[in-house]
């Protein structure tokens, strides 16, 4: 396991045509992103994790396997539901091998806006495995609560003024009792050894920095273009989407990078020591890449780096890139989940 890039040499972003009032680049090169640190935690940082963890692990999951959706890829995609904190149920689909017992297991983080579907998070990295892929509370389609908003904007935003009732916390303990759900439904993964797999985007990939550091079952992580990076350093800097909404309420409620303090997925990181592969971009209008490399640089652990050209951007090397980064994932998980 490599420290650093793929490719090494400082880079600067392509020169993408867009109509960002900004520049997604922000003016910084490979070599100045990879300096970029992870600010100073809380001093309760790690007591206020271990209790989420604790309590979340306290939670029955109660999983219930639903109707097949589909099979292709060489596996069957079920829906499946299970509890989480705060008595919420929530869905999201089960994979499993069309034949044989799964030697792997994978929970799947989406991006901000939740997921109606499966769609390219199968094929898995690696066969014979399994995975659930659930939508967090609040988050499309099998997610939704009547008391949390399903808009990106106004999600990010619930809760807020409290580290106890903020919704990027419950969102994390979804994912915890995501794995309790595939381990109950699953038991082969169980053992001395761990056998489970991360995988996040964007909201999924902040959430995952989050909560790996935390949970022993989990052997290894893969983030692309992670958020939530740096909240401080975030906060100066305009972009679109979800970010740009706690910005704008930074603005009116200054007082809120105490709690953001707790929420930082750069901060998190240097608790992470397992391995990490981060995908992170140059350029991006959503999440600037200050926090995304914040969030690789700060891993405490074996990690490895892919840059990419840019995230939440289409342009014509979009399919190429992302197909460079499925090897890699592929690669990096054949060799991490033994």
């Amino acid at each position: 396991m490599t420290h650093g890039t793929v490719d090494g040499g400082d880079r600067s972003a392509r020169d993408f045509a867009h109509d960002f009032p900004f520049d997604p680049a922000y003016g910084r090169g490979l070599n100045e992103l990879l300096r970029i640190p992870a600010p100073q935690a809380p001093a309760d940082f790690d007591a206020f994790w271990r209790s989420r963890y604790e309590a979340a692990r306290a939670v029955g999951p109660r999983p219930e396997v639903g109707r097949l959706v589909e099979e292709r890829d060489g596996v069957r995609i079920h829906e499946v539901s299970y509890a989480s904190v705060g008595g919420v149920r929530l869905g999201g689909w089960l994979v499993l091998p069309a034949e044989g017992e799964p030697e792997h297991g994978f929970v799947v983080g989406h991006g901000y806006g939740g997921r109606d579907e499966v769609g390219p998070d199968v094929p898995l990295p690696l066969p014979r495995s399994a995975a659930i892929l659930p939508c967090v509370r609040g988050m499309p389609d099998r997610g939704l609560l009547p008391d949390v908003p399903s808009v990106a904007a106004d999600h990010v935003l619930h809760g807020i003024a409290s580290r106890d009732t903020y919704v990027i916390g419950g969102c994390v303990a979804d994912l915890w009792c995501a794995a309790s759900a595939l381990l109950e439904l699953v038991p082969g993964l169980n053992g001395p050894d761990p056998r489970l797999g991360y995988l996040g985007v964007s909201f999924g990939g902040g959430l995952g920095a989050l909560a790996l550091p935390w949970d022993e079952r989990f052997a290894a992580g893969q983030l692309t273009v992670p958020t939530f990076g740096n909240h401080p350093l975030r906060l100066t800097l305009d972009c679109v989407g979800s970010g740009a909404a706690v910005r704008r309420y930074h603005a009116e409620h200054p007082e809120v990078v105490d709690v953001l303090g707790y929420f930082d997925a750069a901060t998190a990181a240097g608790r992470l020591r397992k391995p990490v592969l981060v995908a992170a971009a140059l350029f991006d209008p959503s999440v600037p890449p200050h926090g995304q490399f914040a969030v690789h640089n700060a891993l405490a652990g074996p990690r490895e780096l892919r840059v990419l050209e840019a995230g939440h951007f289409e342009y014509e090397g979009t399919q190429a890139e992302q197909a460079g980064l499925d090897a890699a994932t592929a690669d990096f998980f054949a060799r991490v989940l033994r």
